[in-house]
């Protein structure tokens, strides 16, 4: 499932990040989703602070380890999605997780 960063209903935009594990790393074959009201034509995209694309997709492949925030008119900024390019993770799934909750870790490499 897509993994949404900040709390679902929130009148935000939000960045969905495919597969759902954190920290994402940039070998899985990162897909990011831009989430917001108006067109997805509309979408702009920002890497490590900087504009990236103008008025692009609502979704991208992620090419390159960096952070990464999207503009939607109407519900503004994303939260940053930090993509890693480290040859070991330790990762955990990208849920909200509460107090006793079972929860399954994966170490790769």
């Amino acid at each position: 499932g897509w993994c949404p960063l900040s709390p679902t209903g929130a009148q935000t935009t939000q960045l969905l990040v495919q597969p759902p594990w954190r920290p994402a790393v940039l070998w899985d074959w990162v897909t990011l989703t831009c989430q917001g009201s108006g067109t997805a034509g509309a979408t702009t995209w920002y890497k490590d602070g900087w504009h990236w694309l103008k008025k692009g997709s609502n979704h991208i492949n992620v090419t390159a380890s960096g952070t990464y925030t999207c503009d939607r008119p109407g519900t503004g900024l994303s939260p940053p999605v930090i993509i890693l390019n480290d040859p070991l993770v330790l990762q955990v799934p990208g849920q909200v997780l509460l107090e006793g909750d079972t929860v399954t870790l994966r170490c790769r490499g």
